[in-house]
């Protein structure tokens, strides 16, 4: 079996979470502002999550852009500036349904 996994891109040692890679993280406004790895090919498209703890239960909105970047550090980047945005812009009525 791990010589399958290993044929197709897995690993025997990996973790079968689903959680994609923190790239990047900072506190904003209350809110916690996370930039998520996403591929797209050779290329990085930009996703990150807003956090915040309202009455003792942890929000999370998940945003993903058409951006695609070439580097890691250039999505963390605009995908930090993305979820400031939208903070700025929405506030706690991003986790609104």
């Amino acid at each position: 079996m791990s010589f399958l996994k290993k044929l197709f891109g897995g690993s025997a040692d990996a973790d079968n979470s689903n959680e994609p890679k923190v790239l990047d993280q900072e506190d904003y406004k209350g809110f916690v502002v996370k930039a998520l790895e996403m591929r797209a090919g050779s290329e990085f498209q930009l996703c990150g999550t807003i956090e915040k703890e309202i009455d003792g239960e942890m929000k999370v909105h998940q945003f993903i852009r058409a951006d695609r970047l070439s580097s890691a550090e250039m999505a963390a980047s605009a995908a930090l500036g993305k979820g400031r945005q939208i903070v700025d812009e929405q506030g706690t009525s991003v986790f609104s349904v």
